[in-house]
């Protein structure tokens, strides 16, 4: 008999659900807060429900359930984890308690649960929009209260992709950085916790029978500090055996004290300077392509069918079958793991805020050798910012290669190689391009010592180039043709596309006999890269 899948969320993050529904043969009825979403075509029926109203997810599965018949409740990639126990607990249907995913769905819940097992995470306190509006006295009494010194990180209790979460070092920036956490919490309610330095990892796993399935293990690449943005991943990770082995007890030892029992579970989690600490724990696989592309390719294991199988209470015979066991034996779960067969990196593009022209090279991008997948996230006519949570990035690669390196060389190729033209007589673009070559945040695509940073201010000097013409690098610039930009770009690598984007005719400049080119020009292409070379011509 044909089984019946109600699959919470209808992006990109989701087609694998429901390809993998699919393949078994399912009914997919998709819910989304948004009618027009990229899965609805793919499903069988729609139906529109702000995804953070539990209780109307609830009510409708109920319905579901017993008007049409209902067999499972999924999602992957989302925050709504809580809804799914939710609803799969009112239909009988095996998951995580509600209990336990609520514990991993609310960030002050899932660390009061590290704190009473002993799980090492952060010390934290709970805020509020009364927090962020004491003054400078009593703020410091409620962190001293919590025995919290700075660096500190403030986000949402209750949000995912790094929305609202912002690294913090006085009291200054804590009260405001509390307001933007409070806006994107669902709840009004904000986390305060101690900075946690070191590497970060991304662990996605299965739980099923007592047992615990490592599948996948992945470094993370963050950058742009206030903020934490994820410039992608790559996977199998590349630290040593016996960190990778203490980061999984710590992993295993956090999911027993959130009480997660049956289906998915993925961590963020550190390696800091006091050993392994837990970022979060979520009843769910990873986003940001991990749990549906990257380990898909790196390990030729289907994990989100494996997960939908567990949902649908099934037996996943493939998840058993190519597992091994760990040598992990001191936890409350008997721990395997299914390993990679070949390395995959995930890596972000960004942009400069705008609104985009056109866009080149992408059929190039996925032509670069090694290169499975290029995923724009924001083409023409559509407003682009530098981003502060990693929802607000302008696309993203994967790749596939031999080894470490190789698979994060072949994904760089391909982003460096992607470009988004602005549109000219922006505001937006103009503060950006003009704000101070040393600017902490955003950042400059290049950033260049004081002393460079001195003379190209002071001492460069217009330049008329002939039609044809070739802009040679700045002798000052020189000896920093190899420092890379955001995109991974080298400057010197920079001002040859330009050269070749002009010779072309595809910018202003090639066709008009000559162009100008002085120390705006240099601080526009410094400042923002080869849109900010583009931008400079376009308007000038």
């Amino acid at each position: 008999m044909e089984k019946h899948v109600l699959l919470l969320g209808g992006s990109l993050m989701q087609k694998p659900a429901v390809q993998a529904a699919r393949d078994l043969g399912c009914r997919i009825t998709l819910v989304d807060t948004e009618s027009h979403v990229l899965c609805r075509p793919l499903c069988d029926s729609f139906k529109q429900i702000n995804l953070t109203d539990t209780e109307k997810i609830v009510d409708f599965a109920r319905s579901l359930y017993d008007k049409q018949g209902l067999d499972a409740v999924f999602t992957a990639g989302t925050d709504f984890s809580y809804a799914v126990s939710r609803a799969a607990e009112e239909c009988s249907f095996p998951a995580h308690s509600s209990f336990a995913a609520k514990n991993a769905s609310d960030k002050l819940l899932m660390r009061a649960c590290f704190e009473r097992a002993g799980v090492p995470s952060p010390l934290f306190a709970e805020a509020d929009a009364e927090t962020a509006s004491f003054d400078k006295k009593i703020l410091e009494v409620f962190l001293r209260n919590y025995s919290l010194a700075f660096p500190l990180v403030v986000k949402p209790c209750d949000n995912m992709g790094a929305r609202g979460c912002r690294l913090v070092h006085s009291i200054s920036e804590l009260s405001s950085a509390l307001k933007e956490a409070i806006f994107f919490s669902e709840t009004g309610r904000a986390i305060v916790e101690e900075y946690m330095d070191g590497p970060e990892f991304s662990i996605d796993a299965l739980i099923y029978n007592g047992e615990l399935t490592i599948t996948g293990f992945a470094d993370r690449h963050i950058f742009f500090p206030p903020y934490f943005i994820e410039m992608g991943h790559t996977m199998p990770s590349s630290i040593n055996e016996a960190v990778y082995r203490d980061l999984l007890e710590v992993f295993a030892d956090g999911i027993h004290a959130l009480g997660l029992s049956y289906g998915a579970a993925k961590a963020d989690i550190k390696l800091t300077s006091k050993g392994p600490m837990i970022g979060e724990i979520a009843a769910r696989l990873s986003g940001g392509y991990m749990s549906g592309w990257t380990y898909p390719y790196a390990s030729d294991f289907n994990l989100i069918r494996e997960a939908l199988i567990l949902a649908l209470g099934g037996s996943p015979e493939t998840l058993v079958q190519n597992r091994i066991k760990t040598n992990i034996h001191d936890s409350a779960f008997e721990i395997f793991e299914i390993p990679c067969k070949r390395f995959c990196a995930e890596r972000a593009w960004l942009s400069i805020p705008g609104t985009v022209r056109e866009t080149f090279f992408f059929d190039k991008a996925r032509c670069c050798e090694g290169v499975k997948d290029v995923f724009p996230r924001i083409c023409e006519n559509e407003h682009a910012v530098f981003p502060v949570n990693n929802v607000e990035k302008a696309g993203n690669v994967i790749a596939v290669g031999s080894d470490f390196t190789q698979a994060s060389n072949y994904a760089a190729e391909a982003v460096k190689t992607v470009f988004l033209r602005l549109k000219p007589d922006n505001a937006a673009t103009k503060d950006f391009l003009e704000q101070a070559l040393d600017t902490s945040f955003p950042p400059s695509a290049f950033q260049l010592p004081p002393k460079t940073i001195d003379r190209l201010e002071k001492q460069v000097k217009d330049t008329q180039y002939a039609d044809g013409e070739e802009i040679t690098l700045l002798h000052c610039l020189k000896k920093h043709a190899d420092l890379l930009d955001w995109n991974g770009r080298s400057l010197s690598e920079t001002v040859c596309m330009y050269n070749e984007l002009r010779a072309a005719g595809l910018i202003n400049g090639a066709k008009s006999g000559a162009g100008v080119y002085g120390k705006k020009f240099w601080h526009y292409l410094i400042r923002g890269g080869l849109q900010g070379a583009v931008f400079y011509s376009d308007n000038e």
